[in-house]
């Protein structure tokens, strides 16, 4: 990779409008870095496709931002595509910031079945997932040909199984759409960048520059030895504090003045870690970030229910946190957040922490580089991977460098990570399109779009992927054959010969809903036989038809629970449409799993305390979430489906609500209400209010002494309802409702 710029570029030479230049002065930037002047000067605002392969905090947000902008002056929209939900948050908190220019920014990352026309009608750029940003296309969002520069952030997860042919497919049906569109390709770790730019037809911007150092090294005995092949150069030794290698690591660096991020392996290991090192480190913060350390600490423990939040405010309270997939949505943003505001100085995280999320340290240490594998046991993780984690290292303008530091017990060791991950490239970008699970679901979306209606023009499609530039087209039109054979036999497409002996593909009122309904065909094939097979469906059948999904996220099946899930599998054999042979040992299991995923959510709906669902299934409170949306979605598409088969849908009508909820029937229109939740929902109905009608109704001290009068207000003011409340009766109630006040809302 080439870093030699010989020239500097100032922002007031960029040809773009006063105002959007006296915007970013205003912001503090007169500058650009490197890689980003380097990407004016080879076109990105002459509407070039950009892949810029560069560093964490080397600028690629501000590229993508100065080519939005150029589009939407010249009457364009921009849709600004990542891979998690939580940074469409951040990104679109950013470009909120554009509202001054008169640029309007939204975010679209709900259901997919929506296609929020009128988000495309009053705004500029749209912040979506890839999933949203398919689905819309699927739905024919009339907007979505309106876009002039599409943003790929993270675009090196078109090598990820699981999301990388969605993100593969929206690129190309988009060059399809518009073949003049902008392509705007962002990522740190590209280990084939030339490889990916020609498939884009992209200028490249390569580059190692940073905005602050970066130092990689590997600890070994009592000391870290960076970025050099000789032990004895650049060797930094680390005092002695505690009994553990990390926290000594971390109050190094604290005691710099500076903040850590510790990568580990599992969640329980990131907990153990941040445990471990709060008792030590809570003699170096002051009391001054102290006191505001307990404010967080309280937010965090009321705003669960489950023993984690205890252990996690614990942590907190003493400058530590951990952050993983499996807390709730809340904590995970508290924790952020007193992270960037330096209250918070170590957070001890899971490789998540590192796919997106703008939360660099002075120093990142990867505690274990290597993760379990159910095939093969402990693997090294790839050099994409540790790349993306010590790309966090080093905050721009606050850290005089960042350092990224490798753990080794033994010289052998130490000399493989110095090789095979500090002196290593990245891995190529691979496609993963090339399977049926990966491609039938777009197979039918191309059909049942329009994109394609016969095979000639599905490889014609095809042959524009990314895929087909790696590899040979005769397999990847074998597996769409495949897919195509598929689908006619579940009756998603039909077959049909014109007069000039053409064969057509048509998608079916089948296939045009599991289409936009933005589920997988074999799922629906599934819902679409458990339907016709029952005879009388339970709330049961309908929960375990839903997990059979491939959709479906499964629990791991334990060896502890064969006999407990067995025991349910016979109690409740009725409530099964098809129970596999035990003698089929592969598939059996397969089945159990199901129904261990199935009671989860019959848990759920029958309104088992989350910290006991929690203990349960030894999942997180974010875990539940995860199933609970997966089953909420799965459920809708089981109630539509079933309206198609003429087959009576009220039981999966109900039941979606059910699991959206976490609620027994009769609490619906309760929990419905914004604010009250499964938990207060059922305490009202304990006291008598068993309806919205009820509360409305109510007296205002009846309501307050049950949730309390600050939510107890807010829920009036929704409901419009009139009411007159003295001051001192507020405090009383206050007093009085103090711990229901406290109480999870998940």
């Amino acid at each position: 990779m080439s870093d030699t710029y010989s020239f500097i570029m100032e922002i007031e030479n960029i040809k773009l409008p006063k105002n959007i230049i006296n915007f970013y002065l205003d912001s503090g930037i007169k500058q650009l870095y490197p890689p980003q002047a380097d990407a004016i000067k080879k076109g990105l605002l002459r509407n070039k496709n950009i892949l810029a392969a560069i560093p964490t905090a080397s600028g690629k947000t501000l590229i993508a931002e100065l080519a939005m902008l150029k589009a939407i002056i010249e009457n364009g929209k921009a849709l600004y595509i990542v891979p998690l939900r939580a940074l469409a948050s951040e990104k679109y908190d950013r470009f909120l910031q554009f509202d001054i220019l008169g640029v309007k920014t939204t975010i679209s990352t709900g259901d997919f079945e929506s296609k929020d026309e009128k988000l495309g009608d009053i705004n500029d750029i749209i912040v979506t997932t890839s999933e949203k940003a398919d689905s819309l296309l699927r739905n024919k969002t009339a907007w979505m040909e309106q876009i002039s520069v599409i943003v790929v952030d993270e675009v090196h997860l078109i090598d990820s199984s699981n999301r990388g042919p969605t993100l593969e497919m929206i690129i190309t049906k988009f060059r399809k759409i518009n073949p003049r569109i902008q392509i705007i390709a962002l990522s740190a770790t590209i280990g084939n960048a030339n490889e990916l730019g020609a498939w884009l037809d992209a200028e490249l911007i390569l580059s190692e520059w940073r905005p602050t150092d970066l130092r990689e090294g590997v600890f070994f005995e009592d000391s870290v030895f960076f970025s050099s092949n000789n032990k004895d150069d650049k060797k930094q030794t680390i005092p002695k504090y505690s009994n553990d290698i990390s926290t000594d690591l971390v109050i190094d660096i604290i005691k710099k003045d500076g903040q850590c991020l510790v990568f580990d392996n599992s969640r329980r290991n990131a907990i153990g870690v941040a445990c471990k090192a709060s008792t030590h480190i809570s003699k170096y913060i002051s009391k001054r970030t102290k006191n505001a350390l307990l404010e967080i600490a309280k937010d965090i423990i009321e705003s669960g229910e489950t023993e984690v939040a205890e252990i996690l405010g614990a942590c907190v309270k003493n400058g530590v946190a951990f952050h993983h997939a499996g807390l709730n949505s809340n904590h995970r943003k508290l924790v952020e957040k007193g992270f960037k505001e330096n209250k918070i100085k170590m957070i001890a995280s899971t490789p998540t922490l590192a796919a997106g999320l703008n939360l660099p340290a002075r120093r990142v240490i990867i505690k274990n580089y290597k993760r379990y594998d159910s095939q093969f046991g402990m693997q090294p993780i790839p050099v994409i991977e540790y790349k993306q984690m010590a790309g966090r290292a080093g905050r721009p303008h606050l850290d005089p460098y960042g350092e990224s530091i490798l753990i080794a017990k033994s010289d052998c060791e130490y000399d493989a990570l110095q090789k095979d991950y500090i002196y290593a490239s990245p891995e190529p970008v691979l496609s993963k399109l090339g399977t049926e699970t990966a491609i039938r679901s777009h197979v039918l979306s191309l059909i049942s779009t329009g994109f394609a209606n016969n095979r000639d023009e599905l490889m014609d499609f095809m042959t524009a992927t990314f895929y087909s530039y790696q590899n040979d087209n005769d397999f990847l039109m074998q597996v769409v054959d495949e897919c195509i054979e598929f689908l006619q036999s579940h009756e998603m497409i039909i077959k049909e010969t014109n007069n000039l002996g053409e064969i057509r593909f048509f998608s079916t009122k089948l296939g045009n809903v599991i289409s936009c309904l933005y589920i997988d065909p074999l799922s629906g094939a599934n819902i679409v036989d458990g339907l016709k097979k029952s005879d009388s469906l339970t709330d049961l059948s309908l929960l375990h038809l839903i997990c059979t999904a491939p959709d479906m996220r499964q629990l791991y099946l334990r060896s502890a629970d064969y006999e407990s899930i067995n025991d349910f599998v016979v109690t409740h054999k009725s409530d099964f449409i098809q129970i596999p042979s035990q003698f089929k040992a592969i598939e059996y299991e397969w089945f159990l799993g199901e129904v261990k995923t199935a009671i989860l959510l019959k848990d759920w709906i029958d309104e088992m305390q989350i910290t006991t669902i929690t203990k349960k299934f030894n999942i997180g409170e974010g875990d539940v979430r995860v199933f609970t949306e997966l089953g909420r979605w799965l459920m809708h598409a089981t109630t539509i489906i079933a309206g198609i088969l003429n087959i009576n849908n009220d039981l999966a009508k109900i039941l979606e609500k059910r699991i959206q909820y976490g609620v027994g029937n009769n609490l619906v229109e309760l929990a419905k209400i914004r604010g009250i939740g499964r938990v207060r929902a059922r305490l009202l109905y304990k006291n008598g209010f068993e309806s919205k009608e009820d509360i409305k109704n109510a007296d205002f001290k009846d309501i307050s002494k049950i949730i309390g009068h600050k939510l107890a207000l807010k829920i009036f003011q929704q409901m419009d309802v009139d009411f007159v409340y003295e001051n001192e009766i507020i405090e009383t109630i206050d007093s009085d409702s103090k711990n229901q006040t406290m109480i999870g809302d998940f």
